[in-house]
């Protein structure tokens, strides 16, 4: 296993980094934006926002906006970002008060405590995009030059070594709730099993947001994940206390179901500093679940038709959990090798968010080789 990033993945990482050096003046020009308005947009002085959309086929500010929010996890936080800009349809010559009550009632609160809290979320949120378009398009905000992090892919097919053998692994670059026909997510979790709340941006909150099953309204019916949760907690007696980190939980998918993805493996891992919102998350605890996890998938495999064959692993603990990438996926792959090593024939994909991280990732594993491409019309892979 390599002991640090070679000088490609360090580049690769710093590409990945560089759009958000201009962080804060994009978080500020989207506020003027949002208090303006798409009618008002070309009496706005928006210097970084217009760099930025320089790479951009048309070269636009509202052009670099609507593909930023469309990045957005489906749900209600790229709603709420619709009508925060006026973005959604009707709504581009509404006031900005009119757009803030809307946006408040996506997410069920007040319009005060909507604009202390959520929206500074969502346009910061939306300024994270932004920083990754136009590094995407080869420019970094305030006009300087991006560094190119090469080909940015939605999936890398490869073939790593695990021993003396050799492997198929496949790493995705989308938000989790894009995956398709992949048998188990491993979700991570805190060691109460608590979810987060479905407007979050985590991988846990996007998988409860997609689980959910909703009626044609949009009204959510079945709070799958978190209702399958609570009841795994009280048949095991943990309701209401830690259990061990490194425990895994077994629930169904919900509405994933209809993507191919049938179960979820809910992996504790990450543990509550007391009296803060913050978590430790500690690499041994995220190899130990991994194993878990395999353990689980043996168990399981035989009782679906057909057997259960593939699982994806998200980089555990790089989110709220401040593990470094290269930390993650080390960690991970410890267990994914011993699995891999002794002969195992499960189908291992790895998830991270943005494309930019790819190339740093899979210079952590001993990659072979590349494999080809999967037709996606009949895999689902996206």
């Amino acid at each position: 296993m390599p002991s640090g990033l070679s000088a490609v993945a360090a580049g690769a990482t710093v590409a990945a980094m560089s759009p958000h050096v201009e962080h804060g003046s994009i978080v500020g020009e989207l506020k003027e934006l949002r208090r303006s308005g798409l009618v008002r947009l070309r009496t706005l002085a928006l210097p970084a926002l217009r760099a930025a959309a320089e790479g951009l086929p048309d070269g636009s500010v509202e052009g670099l906006v609507r593909l930023a929010v469309g990045r957005l996890d489906p749900g209600s936080l790229r709603t709420a970002a619709e009508y925060t800009l006026g973005l959604a349809p009707g709504t581009r010559d509404w006031p900005a008060a009119d757009r803030r009550k809307r946006s408040a009632e996506v997410y069920g609160v007040s319009v005060e405590r909507f604009r202390k809290e959520h929206e500074l979320m969502v346009l910061g949120q939306v300024a994270e995009e932004v920083g990754r378009v136009a590094q995407a398009a080869g420019r970094a905000p305030g006009g300087r030059p991006g560094r190119s992090a090469g080909p940015v892919s939605g999936h890398r097919a490869v073939t790593v070594r695990a021993g003396g053998r050799v492997a198929p692994l496949t790493v995705h670059a989308h938000p989790v709730d894009l995956l398709r026909d992949v048998d188990v997510v491993v979700s991570p979790v805190n060691t109460y099993l608590a979810l987060p709340e479905p407007y979050k941006a985590s991988v846990s909150a996007s998988l409860r947001r997609a689980a959910a099953v909703r009626g044609v309204t949009g009204d959510v019916h079945d709070d799958a994940l978190y209702e399958e949760l609570r009841k795994w907690a009280a048949r095991y007696d943990t309701s209401g206390r830690p259990v061990l980190p490194g425990t895994v939980a077994t629930t169904g998918s919900g509405a994933l179901a209809g993507q191919g993805i049938r179960r979820i493996y809910h992996a504790a891992i990450a543990v509550p500093r007391a009296g803060t919102n913050d978590y430790d998350v500690l690499p041994g605890d995220i190899t130990r679940a991994a194993a878990r996890v395999f353990g689980l998938l043996a168990d399981e495999h035989a009782r679906f038709d057909p057997p259960l064959r593939s699982v994806c692993f998200p980089l555990l603990g790089s989110g709220r959990g401040g593990l470094p990438y290269e930390t993650s996926a080390d960690a991970l792959w410890a267990a994914i090798e011993a699995e891999l090593a002794r002969g195992a024939g499960w189908e291992v994909h790895l998830l991270v968010r943005h494309p930019e991280a790819v190339d740093a990732l899979l210079h952590r594993l001993p990659v072979t080789g590349v494999r080809p491409e999967p037709d996606r019309t009949t895999t689902g892979l996206t």
